[in-house]
């Protein structure tokens, strides 16, 4: 039996992941639970599963979970500090990281310093800092096994290949609920229409990366660091029936995709399970139901968030933690009404030419970075 934490368990990807566990008790055990805000879900979450910690990031909600759990023999914490210490107890075996955004790089650290290994669903903390951080999972030897869809499917690709060369690896994207769409059109784009994702179901934030392309950008980015790749292996192309999950493509000319219907259980449970793949009731694909699978290339002029990615990746140093805290900032100010949907992409521009260039950064530039461009992104936000 596995002990897992899940940083996020109140998020999509973490209460998807306490549906594997639920349908596997034998295999799973929730050793720690966490969540920023949402109490009253992880006081639930807490009651059913029973792990030995919980940790509220709100340190305001602290007293009302620790009240609400007093009957359990479980500790209950508060804060970013305590999110950083739970994942090194000596039971955790895998810390599934599925908070958002920048928050999940210092904890994810922490765990693979402790030995633990990673089911990696905070594409931050590879975009930030991938080198710094595949680096010390080689040193403790400790595997970061994607949650991403299209990462986990790259994975399960190169699974048995360890002798051959990737030649190349494909990325799919559905394209969102704005392919095709003109600059004109996207201008007029409400909040309520970039929150309705046409095969997914998933948090505010990643929803709206997925409608600007961003969420590409950024998982190309960890793909150069997953994977070993140079950017001129990395590519992607669009795919809006979201069957394909993405593609590896060997140096004799072969490819091999991995294909299933668009569900984030399926490597949710893959990455907990692995190496071994776990018998579940999920959905199955059915060829005569999906007849018809297309193919197009992104438009990186009209969704330039992807063309800033590649652009971020290229340069290298800490230019990527600049796009993803830039990025963090004009998402939020998009979901508060104070931006419109192009203008996002301005900022980011903007942050991306002008907060300091660092050419090989450590973990305390980094957090420097994100400071100064998330002041720098507010500043901006303001003047619209």
């Amino acid at each position: 039996m596995k002990h897992i934490a899940i940083l996020g368990s109140s998020g999509s990807i973490g209460t998807q992941a306490l549906e594997v566990i639920r349908d596997n008790p034998s295999l799973f055990k929730v050793a720690v639970l966490t969540a920023g805000r949402n109490a009253e879900l992880l006081i639930q979450q807490s009651r059913e599963f029973k792990p030995l910690q919980v940790v509220i990031g709100d340190e305001s909600k602290y007293e009302t979970v620790k009240s609400a759990l007093q009957d359990l023999d479980i500790e209950v914490l508060a804060g970013d500090e305590a999110l950083v210490e739970v994942v090194k107890s000596p039971i955790i075996e895998v810390v599934l990281t599925a908070v958002v955004g920048f928050c999940g790089l210092r904890p994810t650290i922490a765990a693979i310093e402790a030995g633990k290994h990673i089911a990696l669903a905070n594409k931050e903390t590879l975009v930030v800092a991938g080198e710094l951080v595949t680096a010390l999972a080689r040193q403790h030897q400790v595997s970061i096994l994607p949650v991403d869809s299209e990462h986990s499917a790259i994975f399960q690709c190169l699974q048995g290949e360890e002798a051959n060369r990737v030649e190349k690896i494909y990325l799919t994207a559905s394209g969102g609920p704005f392919r095709g769409w003109s600059i004109e059109d996207l201008a007029r784009v409400t909040k309520a229409q970039a929150l309705k994702h046409p095969n997914w179901v998933m948090g505010a934030k990643i929803t709206i990366d997925s409608a600007s392309l961003m969420n590409k950008g950024l998982e190309v980015i960890e793909a150069k660091w997953l994977f070993d790749l140079t950017p001129s292996q990395i590519d992607v192309v669009v795919h809006p029936q979201s069957i394909i999950h993405s593609i590896a493509q060997f140096e004799d000319g072969s490819m091999k995709a991995q294909m299933g219907l668009p569900d984030m259980k399926l490597p949710i449970q893959y990455a907990l399970g692995y190496p071994n793949r776990i018998l579940n009731t999920f959905p199955r694909f059915d060829f005569l139901k999906h007849a018809e699978m297309t193919f197009e290339q992104p438009d990186r002029r009209t969704f330039r968030n992807l063309q800033f990615a590649f652009d971020a990746m290229e340069k290298g140093g800490n230019t990527p933690c600049v796009l993803n805290a830039a990025n963090e900032i004009v998402v939020q100010a998009f979901l508060n009404d104070q931006l419109g949907f192009l203008e996002m992409s301005d900022v980011i521009e903007k942050c991306m030419n002008e907060v300091s260039y660092i050419r090989d950064p450590n973990l305390e530039d980094f957090i420097e970075t994100d400071k100064e461009t998330r002041k720098f992104a507010g500043k901006l936000v303001t003047n619209y």
